[in-house]
């Protein structure tokens, strides 16, 4: 239990070495500016409480062991509606009265991890025209044609509806670090904009807690916290699980870091894409305010919009480098097809190779020659780069933004080649493709030393972490631009097709240089895309091992590419376009369903080319295959999410009168349109094996909308009576 605990401090308990494991879901108290009911179903008994519950309600018993209906005002009344929805990760807000003289308060409600209903009161907010709050915001969010006008725009559209002193957009880098990408401040504020803070300032926990619970709120910095009565929940014998809770208490070492840089009150709002966090939208303020359930609903669902836009413009970015990508593949092709001088084909528009990474050069090494374009380093150099990268793990693409510090014998070039992005061409040693990098001496301005040694002192109330958040600037060297995810899709797109042309080049020297059968053909059959290499009159000469995988059958027997026919659906179909292949001799390019061994049929994509000895004289059959599975469950996924995003979002769930249907009409056209927008920049992009999961992102942020703009309609359409 005790090495328990060290490993996985209890809230409050934690340090700055421990931090990253801090329970802070299991809180046990709440902010003052609310109360908290823990309530057992059916008959709705209280079962925990926080300690100011029936001061803050203005009760005079206590209220643990009674059920609500025993409480004066209609709480119970207006709750009881809504205990048959699943009520798990978006809460249903209710105005209610409670006390007498009544007070109107808002009560939020949803099911923790163990059982019962959550209840969480505030005071009733003031009025917030939804409507015109969200049209207008999504006009802009829409307009957006870049991730930093985006960004920029987020940051005005928070600050002038939420009225905070400042409003800053982080994006999180492959690592976790941020960076404050767009800023909105009072103008006698110190700039923030550019400054980076290390990774090891969110905690991991804290990250999970901020995909799920997608708006959080401290209103006042220097609240005492209001434990829960009685400590543990009756429910489960436990912490009660507070993930969802807008009341829950912060991490002391959190508030201490506001603390530190003067905030007085915060509210932060999850940017979300692809299931993964992408940012924050993070609103500071010097005095305490507090923002209510409406206002919070409306930036939830801005940052909803938000998300979903900036999954739109980052599919746009992977669906411009497809195109380069597609361009380089139909140089490559012909080229096969002309002359077979493919290396010259690769070279020939340095630029079409360079740009879509964001390269400065690149060089090849194939077959022990080397060919180069842009700048790169010295022959000798490259040769003993591939030599380096052949004791590397194989991970089909090796990239890395400081080659100096991989290999102390590369700092000599590291002007040149401090960025490396590599991929293989073949199980041969030595082949690759190289993509570099220079060296990027810059100045890296972070948010306070992230180097400066925790303080923590004897008593846990010196704890605290970087106590100056004066800029501090630090000089890089010896790195590199560094490389993004596209930067790696677009790599390994280009080393498939790369790898695919080497294939087909070595298959047909597999029939013109008979001398070289043997070798070059083991080659072949190493390689890991499937290849089957045929004589003039169809007769096969190699079929690899990976194609024999494809089948899913141990060296099946064939002995003409007719023999393939059983193995795919419509047997005779194929079998008279083989013969059609034969004789005609053209290239033949088709989708096929392969009847894969116990399982569902597979697509495969068949690309067969002959090779001419002379204009009359066919020496062979080149045929790839390459499998369609990811391609066509992406084209599923986006069906299915074109189908399912307009048919559930037509209505609302509940009936409304005519004007409120038809803004919710207006506003979720609106926001599924911005969704469309998205779906098609992500399925045009490269990576196809994550489409159907950033596909369900986009819909899971549909339905989060829908729900929350439904939750808000309903509720002003009703003057916040929750009727």
């Amino acid at each position: 239990m005790v090495a328990s605990t060290l490993l996985n401090p209890a809230f409050g308990q934690a340090n700055l070495s421990n931090c990253e494991r801090e329970q802070i879901h299991l809180a046990g108290s709440i902010q003052p500016h609310g109360a908290l009911l823990l309530v057992r179903e059916p008959d709705l008994e209280i079962v925990q409480v926080s300690a100011n519950a029936a001061e803050f309600l203005g009760l005079a018993e206590s209220l643990l062991g009674l059920q609500l209906s025993q409480i004066k005002g209609d709480l119970a009344s207006r709750i009881r509606t809504h205990l048959g929805v699943t009520l798990q990760t978006i809460a249903t807000a209710v105005r209610c009265r409670i006390g007498e003289p009544a007070v109107e308060f808002d009560a939020l409600l949803h099911r923790p991890v163990g059982g019962g209903v959550i209840i969480e009161l505030e005071r009733a907010g003031p009025k917030v025209d939804v409507t015109h709050q969200i049209e207008g915001a999504l006009r802009a969010i829409l307009s957006a044609a870049t991730l930093q006008s985006l960004a920029e725009e987020a940051a005005e559209i928070f600050r002038a509806y939420t009225g905070y002193d400042r409003v800053m957009v982080y994006r999180f880098d492959e690592v976790g670090h941020g960076e404050v990408f767009s800023e909105r401040r009072r103008p006698d504020l110190e700039a923030f904009l550019g400054n980076r803070y290390p990774a090891s300032d969110i905690p991991q926990i804290a990250r999970r807690l901020y995909e799920r619970n997608r708006v959080r709120l401290i209103g006042d910095i220097n609240y005492a916290p209001v434990p829960l009565t009685p400590r543990h929940s009756p429910m489960t014998g436990q912490d009660l699980d507070m993930s969802y809770c807008f009341l829950r208490s912060m991490s002391p070492i959190h508030v201490q870091y506001l603390k530190n840089m003067g905030v007085a009150a915060t509210l932060v709002a999850s940017l979300v894409v692809g299931g993964r966090l992408w940012g924050l939208i993070s609103c500071h303020h010097y005095s305490p305010r507090l923002i209510h359930y409406e206002a919070r609903g409306v930036c939830e669902v801005l940052a909803e919009a938000i998300s979903t836009r900036i999954a739109a413009l980052e599919g746009f970015v992977q669906a411009q480098a497809t195109l380069s990508v597609r361009r380089i593949e139909q140089r490559l092709v012909k080229a096969i097809a002309d002359d077979g001088d493919w290396q010259g084909a690769l070279f020939d528009q340095p630029q079409s190779l360079l740009e879509p990474l964001g390269a400065s050069g690149a060089a090849l090494l194939f077959e022990g020659q080397v060919r180069a374009a842009g700048d790169v380093p010295g022959t000798s150099h490259l040769r003993e780069m591939g030599r380096w990268l052949d004791q590397q793990p194989r991970a089909g693409v090796f990239a890395t933004a400081s080659l100096g510090a991989e290999n102390p014998e590369f700092e000599e070039i590291q002007a040149v080649a401090s960025g490396l992005l590599a991929v293989p061409l073949s199980n041969s040693p030595g082949e690759y493709l190289l993509w570099f990098r220079p060296e990027q001496v810059r100045t890296v301005t972070w948010g306070g030393n992230p180097f400066k040694p925790m303080v923590v002192g004897d008593d846990p109330a010196d704890l605290s972490p970087r106590r100056s958040f004066a800029q501090w600037h630090q000089l890089v060297e010896g790195t590199s631009e560094p490389w993004s995810q596209s930067d790696y899709s677009v790599g390994r797109q280009v080393g498939e097709i790369l790898s695919d042309v080497v294939l087909q080049f070595r298959s047909v020297r597999t029939l013109i240089v008979q001398e070289q059968l043997a070798q070059v053909s083991q080659q072949v059959r190493q390689s890991e895309h499937p290849v089957i290499v045929a004589d003039g009159a169809g007769r096969i000469l190699v079929a690899n091992e990976a194609f024999d995988r494809l089948l899913q059958s141990a060296h099946p027997h064939f002995d003409t590419i007719e023999d393939l026919a059983p193995y795919f659906a419509e047997p005779s179909k194929v079998r008279q376009d083989l013969r059609e292949l034969l004789t005609q001799r053209r290239s033949w390019r088709t989708e096929l369903l392969l009847n894969a061994r116990g399982g569902q049929p597979r697509a495969l994509m068949v690309r067969a080319d002959p090779v001419f000895a002379a204009a009359d004289r066919v020496l062979g059959f080149v045929f790839l295959f390459a499998d369609l599975t990811e391609r066509k469950a992406a084209e599923a996924a986006r069906r299915r999410f074109q189908q399912e995003t307009i048919e559930r979002h037509r209505n609302m769930s509940q009936p409304l009168d005519t004007r409120v249907d038809l803004i919710y009409r207006n506003l979720m056209s609106s926001l599924v349109g911005n969704a469309q927008i998205a779906a098609l920049e992500i399925t045009d992009g490269l990576d196809l094996d994550r489409v159907p999961e950033m596909l369900d992102s986009v819909q899971s942020s549909v339905a989060r909308s829908a729900e929350l703009l439904e939750h808000l309609l309903w509720y002003t359409s009703r003057g916040g009576s929750g009727d």
